[in-house]
């Protein structure tokens, strides 16, 4: 049985046991998911968008689907120390909600931070499940994001009511077992959906994260809805166990005069890849999109960035700044499109690479697709290592080299966290940069 046959054939196990309650328009989408899936089959470095990315660590393997959250679940003190924000939670065990770990009472009348399997059966959520789930996250040409729909079953739910104030950012955490199950290593495909209605204001930290060293393969797809003069902000951290696999699409939709700001910090996974899109759908619409890759040893990360200006007077400005030690391999391919129309566009991208050693590399892509004339847009990259200038300003003032090193590199990742605007969030994150490169 070749590797797509297996999945198809996990799939009819699914469908007709896990997954046999759907409503009919879910099992819909299921089912032409899985048929996408077996079109297109798991990429390879032969195609374009891959070409700096082997998936065969996954695609090699046979990893089987986790139903339920493995006991024993995580003490408190895991728990504590994996959490980066102080608010309520909601937390997921191998892609299956843990209510007993979980903590919502902080929450203003009317917000829901729940699990996706239960919003989809429920009423009014149901209803907002069905219009948005699957409708903005491109699985249609993504193989991982079809599959991650077909296998859809739980994830994290968010809706935040119009006019509605978060005062404190709600975490959303997800995390995997490490340990294989009695047949090999498993996988998850956490589904999250966050609306934040007409000019209301929420920070989600969405965090993942490895409890043990063995192989897991965590596939997830996350969709943001910002409505009309929304402000939102998501904070994703990524903190997958040493010989962990992560592929992502994170997919955001903005309508007008909203913001959204996404802070992205990678950290783990022996594999990483991230698809990230945004769409400038409304006028006016601002977009902050930050990110910082800490890697060594033989890491691999890759973060692939989509933002689509699709309509006029819409703003976005990116910055990715990297880390790379020891034999790392850093990708970034970041595409900034303006649309037909869209005039008075104003977007920047830059990404820069730090270089630790001799063995680490960096492939960095910036892409501008312009189709209006009155548009002001930028892009840059930079791939090197230490600035022996500033070493030696700081050796000649009485520092060890590796204190000088290690207050330059500090630096580089710094200019990514001061961008972040939640000091609670950012003070953790601080912390963990730092913890990191120590």
């Amino acid at each position: 049985m070749n590797v797509i046959d297996r999945y198809l054939a996990d799939f009819e196990a699914f469908a007709g046991n896990g997954a046999s309650g759907a409503p009919t328009w879910l099992t819909q989408i299921r089912q032409g998911a899985i048929a996408r899936f077996a079109e297109l089959g798991f990429p390879t470095t032969k195609q374009e968008e891959w070409r700096f990315t082997s998936v065969a660590p996954i695609a090699d393997r046979r990893f089987l689907l986790e139903h339920a959250p493995r006991s024993p679940l995580p003490a408190p003190s895991d728990l504590e120390r994996l959490c980066v924000g102080v608010g309520p939670r909601v937390v997921f065990v191998n892609g299956r909600h843990a209510p007993g770990l979980s903590s919502g009472a902080a929450l203003p009348a009317g917000v829901q931070a729940t699990s996706l399997a239960a919003a989809i059966g429920n009423g009014v959520s149901g209803d907002l499940a069905r219009e948005h789930l699957a409708r903005h996250a491109g699985w249609h040409d993504s193989a991982f994001a079809a599959l991650n729909t077909a296998f859809l079953a739980d994830g994290a739910f968010v809706h935040v009511p119009a006019g509605v104030t978060l005062e404190q950012p709600l975490e959303v955490l997800f995390l995997s077992s490490g340990r294989p199950g009695a047949d090999g290593p498993t996988v998850s495909h956490p589904r999250s959906l966050f609306v934040i209605e007409r000019g209301a204001e929420a920070a989600v930290v969405e965090t993942y994260a490895g409890l043990g060293d063995g192989v897991y393969w965590t596939n997830a797809v996350t969709e943001i809805v910002v409505r009309e003069g929304a402000r939102a902000e998501l904070y994703r951290v990524q903190r997958e166990g040493p010989q962990g696999l992560q592929i992502a699409t994170t997919h955001s939709r903005q309508e007008r005069d909203s913001f959204l700001g996404v802070h992205v910090l990678t950290l783990g996974a022996a594999l990483a890849r991230h698809d990230i899109t945004t769409v400038l759908a409304g006028a006016g619409a601002e977009l902050i999109l930050n990110g910082l890759y800490l890697l060594s040893a033989a890491q691999h990360a890759d973060h692939h960035t989509v933002i689509d200006h699709a309509q006029p007077h819409c703003a976005s400005h990116e910055y990715f700044n990297g880390v790379l030690a020891e034999r790392a391999h850093g990708v970034f391919n970041g595409r900034i499109v303006v649309r037909p129309g869209a005039q008075r566009t104003d977007s920047k991208q830059t990404n820069n690479n730090l270089l630790l050693s001799t063995e680490a590399r960096a492939d960095s892509q910036p892409q501008l697709e312009i189709y209006a004339d009155d548009v002001k847009c930028t892009h840059g990259s930079t791939v090197g290592p230490i600035d022996e200038t500033q070493l030696y300003y700081l050796r000649s003032r009485g520092l060890s080299a590796e204190a000088a090193r290690s207050i330059l590199t500090y630096g580089f990742g710094a200019e990514i966290l001061d961008r972040m605007r939640r000091p609670a969030v950012r003070e953790r994150l601080d912390r963990l940069v730092r913890e990191r490169l120590a």
